[in-house]
């Protein structure tokens, strides 16, 4: 399977520590542990008052309230089991307390607490038990754990300013053909606008990565060595969009294996993007070599360019998201294929996907009516409505 041969020859990127500012969507590359009991004390849970169950359990249904207890302040004492102290949510519960009877269930007249009709009382009600989160030696996070706002205060819980993680890779993506003419610049009848490159890199960008770079090169064989010499010496990971078919300015593959780009294969039964090429440069450079065809390179990239850089950073699999067919596909081509969709929802809410096919690989106007697409394995008889694919989003 090509995702497996990507992913064996992936070089792991190294380890960093950066401030938790900005640790948002990197991946984690240490287990963190509580410092100390989560949360640290008995916590109080709502507003209210702090009382004894066991005065309540007596039939004591009024309380002298004898001191106010601040979230951030040391514990106060209950001095008798006839008295109440106030207390605010996230604050330590005093001693000689053991539950807390929230305001909407009580009167207040001066420092006498009137406990209404359906207030009830029973040990640790409203409060949260010391270390009930976490307790010192048991990992709250572990490595590979993609870093979201929760994580982020989790490990700020546990008293740590930094976090180890994965460094980003540096991406080139490369765009080759002498046909290509960037955006804002004259374009003569034979020509056609720089697009794929635009298409990676708000990809990229879309899913967390910063580290990018592009440039674009002609169909000379000279100055596509020179300048991918340079790339690789540069550069983790080298996305190339063109020149890996086999056609006469093809040079994408013949240039490579001049720079002792290891191939690892050449051509994927699949459609559309079956050129595709991926190799390996001496010092551990992952080269994605994919189709010049629009709606082929973004479908390639999605599907295993992006993985692979997710799995270089140690990031734990996540499961893959699935989607029944809304219609009937009839595609009966060997190899796998690659089916543009939309998604909506029936009348139970369940997700379904509109198949959105393309008029062919150049089509990127139709994927703007597209939410992403679904792999459809190698199958004789199409495929029926119902049919549960995996799914890939834009």
């Amino acid at each position: 399977m090509a995702q497996e041969a990507i992913n064996e020859r992936m070089t792991p990127l190294p380890i960093e520590s950066r401030p938790l500012e900005l640790c948002i969507g990197r991946t984690l590359r240490q287990d963190v542990y509580a410092e100390r009991d989560n949360p640290p004390f008995d916590r109080v849970c709502m507003d209210g008052v702090a009382i004894n169950s066991s005065a309540l359990s007596r039939g004591l249904r009024q309380f002298i309230m004898e001191a106010t207890q601040p979230a951030g302040a040391p514990a106060q004492t209950l001095t008798r089991p006839e008295n109440a102290i106030e207390v605010m949510t996230g604050a330590i519960l005093p001693r000689g307390a053991d539950c807390v009877i929230p305001f909407e269930e009580y009167d207040l007249e001066g420092n006498i607490v009137s406990l209404k009709a359906d207030a009830a009382g029973s040990p640790y009600r409203n409060v949260q038990g010391r270390g009930s989160d976490s307790e010192p030696g048991v990992p709250m996070l572990t490595a590979g754990t993609c870093l979201g706002p929760a994580e982020l205060a989790v490990i700020a819980s546990a008293g740590l300013a930094q976090a180890q993680v994965s460094r980003q890779p540096r991406v080139m993506v490369v765009s080759t053909g002498d046909e290509l003419i960037e955006p804002g610049q004259p374009v003569q009848e034979h020509q056609v606008r720089r697009s794929n490159a635009y298409a990676i890199l708000g990809a990229l960008r879309k899913r967390g990565f910063e580290q990018l770079d592009q440039d674009h090169i002609g169909d000379d064989e000279t100055e596509l060595r020179a300048r991918l010499r340079q790339h690789l010496n540069e550069s983790d990971v080298l996305i190339l969009s063109g020149g890996v078919a086999q056609g006469k300015f093809d040079l994408v593959p013949k240039v490579l294996k001049s720079l002792a780009v290891a191939e690892v294969f050449h051509e994927v039964a699949q459609r559309p993007g079956r050129p595709m090429w991926f190799g390996v440069a001496p010092a551990g450079q992952a080269v994605f070599g994919l189709p010049g065809n629009p709606v082929a390179t973004l479908m390639c990239l999605l599907r295993y360019v992006i993985p692979a850089l997710i799995a270089a950073m140690g990031t734990k699999a996540m499961t893959p998201e699935r989607i029944a067919l809304a219609a009937p596909v009839d595609f009966r081509r060997p190899g796998t294929y690659f089916l543009p969709i939309s998604i909506q929802y029936d009348d139970r809410g369940q997700a379904l996907a509109v198949p959105r096919p393309t008029r062919g690989s150049g089509d990127f106007l139709a994927l703007t009516r597209a939410d992403g697409f679904v792999e459809l394995p190698p199958q004789a008889d199409g495929f029926a409505r119902g049919f549960v694919a995996r799914l890939y989003r834009w």
